[in-house]
Parts: structure tokens; sequence; C-alpha cells
């Protein structure tokens, strides 16, 4: 029988986990795992390439873990980064193998470097920002991952990955690290209710995303006010607005609503009122089994923050083996194994 895939995939601990992120990546995970060897990282040491303040970071590294096992993710298959130093040892190998063009290629080092300054004129650029790529790369490489699911503005830190992988392989004349696939599956691009014309996301502001954890009332107070005349064309091209709203619809899985709604539109009979009543439904139908999972979780953070420490141990022991491997392959020397 043939062994399984391995498939890597990490979330930052930047707060909630809002439907973006959710039917972007975080469900497809959960179904993603009947079929693979998994390893789902929260990668708090990503979240320091900007400033923060660290009781925060800390409470947002437990609360995304908390997220991720309410929304379907077995336990075991969770790690914390920063309970994982191998990350940044091998991160510092892998720097010595990627060059300085490519990283200055690596277009989402300039767009949040210009969302810094946007902010703050005189924002602290660090070189964290600039290397993290880097780091993300020793968190893919790491655990032979076979897969990587991933959309396609992350396609470009993959192929880094896969770059560096390649010329670790020549140099030391081994053909050690995998090169890693895109997994990309169909998934919704869920856009802002409040301007779908940008994707859903925390940085623009409340109004502009809904979290998983949303009481019934937050969510359809959002949903009654999304944006839907942006644009219907002269040829009777649906508006990003509208679209965005079928597309949330579907994301939620009610396909039978959604083909009925979507035939009242074609005929020209569709009342936004209720469309915006059946997407509120479906959203409050997707999350509130993930808001009471993470409400039960959260009220016993001691039992299960055990658990996550005993989940990064044990995949701690895969990263200790590809780094003492690493370091045996580079010539260095290293501890042996217990």
């Amino acid at each position: 029988m043939e062994a399984r895939k391995n498939i890597l995939s990490a979330i930052q601990p930047t707060g909630d986990i809002h439907l973006g992120n959710y039917f972007g990546a975080v469900k497809n995970w959960v179904q993603l795992q009947a079929d693979y060897n998994c390893a789902f990282g929260v990668v708090n040491y990503h979240s320091m390439t900007v400033p923060y303040k660290s009781a925060q970071l800390q409470e947002r590294t437990w609360r995304m873990a908390f997220l991720l096992m309410a929304c379907g993710i077995e336990a075991e298959s969770i790690f914390l980064q920063s309970l994982i130093p191998e990350h940044t040892e091998l991160s510092w190998i892998l720097a010595c193998n990627c060059s300085y063009g490519e990283l200055q290629r690596m277009t989402q080092f300039k767009d949040k470097t210009d969302q810094l300054k946007e902010t703050d004129k005189e924002a602290f650029i660090s070189a964290g920002l600039y290397l993290y790529p880097v780091l993300q790369a020793a968190d893919i490489l790491m655990y032979h991952a076979d897969y990587v699911p991933v959309g396609k503005d992350q396609e470009q830190h993959l192929e880094l990955s896969r770059n560096i992988a390649q010329r670790f392989n020549h140099l030391f004349g081994k053909p050690y690290f995998k090169h890693p696939e895109p997994l990309f599956t169909e998934l919704p691009k869920v856009l802002s209710t409040a301007d779908p014309s940008r994707k859903m996301s925390k940085s623009l502001g409340e109004k502009h995303y809904i979290s998983l954890l949303a009481e019934d009332a937050r969510v359809q107070k959002q949903i009654r006010s999304a944006v839907t005349d942006t644009g219907e064309s002269a040829s009777n091209e649906m508006s990003a607005g509208v679209k965005n709203l079928f597309e949330l619809l579907k994301a939620c899985g009610n396909m039978d609503a959604h083909e009925e709604l979507l035939a009242d539109y074609q005929k020209g009979e569709l009342k936004y009122v209720a469309l915006k009543d059946a997407v509120s439904t479906a959203i409050i139908n997707e999350i509130t089994p993930i808001r009471e999972r993470f409400n039960e979780i959260n009220s016993q953070k001691k039992i299960y923050k055990q658990m996550l420490q005993e989940s990064s141990a044990t995949i701690r022991k895969r990263a200790q083996q590809t780094l003492y491997e690493v370091k045996e392959i580079c010539g260095l020397p290293k501890l042996k194994l217990k």
C-alpha cells in the first residue's frame, strides 16, 4: 500500500479567522486530513516581522490554535512554530542557499512595506520582513512536504522553496529535499462585503470581514448592509457585490438556495433582501457549531494547551530528524538524537 503523501500548510496568528481565511484555506485543510499526512502550523515567528505586543502575540497564538481545532483540525496535526526551534536553525542554513536577488523579487515584501508606510511614514521595516520567505521555505521543507495548499498569491513563495531545495540538493550532490508541488483546489475568493473590489481582510477594518466567532446579529447586520449596486453593466453583467454574496452562499454549501436565487437573478426577478437573508442564514448555520466548539475549548484552556504542547513535541521529532540529516549533509557537527 502506497504511503500517504505529506501536506504542510500554516497560518499566522493575526487574530480571529474570518470567512475569507476559512473558505480559502482552513475548511479545505479539514477535508485534506482524510487523505494526507498533514501538519498545520501556527507560525508565530512570522508574526514578529511587523511591530507587535508580546502579550498579544502569545494570546493570539493559542487562540488561533484553538480556532483550528474548533474548525475540525485534529490536535495531533497542529504545531506551534515557536515550540520547534529547528525551524529557525534550518532557516539559516537555507538562507545560505538563497540568493539576494531571489529575495529582492519577492513581491509581498514590497506590498507589506508599502502597507506599513501607508499607516506610518516612519515605519520600522525589519530584516525579518525581508527574510521571512526563507523561514517559510524552512517550514515547508522541514517536513518533506509533497504538496502545499496555496492560493495564487503564495505561489511565488512556494517556487522559492523549490529553488532552494534544488540548489541545496545540487550543491551537496544528494537528492535530499523534495520539490513540493502546489495543491490548487477550487476555493472561493471571498471579498469584502463593504467593498467588493477588495479581498476580505481584517486590516481593512471591522466592516470588511466576518469572523468565524461573530454572533448571529453581527452577521445579519453585516450582510444586510452588503454592497450590491457596484456596477451592473449595460450587458447585465452581475456586479461584484452580488457575485460575492452568491459565492458566500455556494461556499456554505446551500446549493438549493443558490440555484433558486440565481434563476431569479437570470430572470430579472431577484430581490436582494431575499439573497441577503439566505446568505445570512447559511453563514450562521456554518459558523455556529465552530463558535460553540471554540467556546468549549476556550473554557478548558489548560487541557487544550497541554494537548497542543504534546502535539508540537511529537511533530518536533520529525524536525529534529530533518535537521540532523541536513547537518550531516552540510558537514556540521551535530548532537545525537535521543
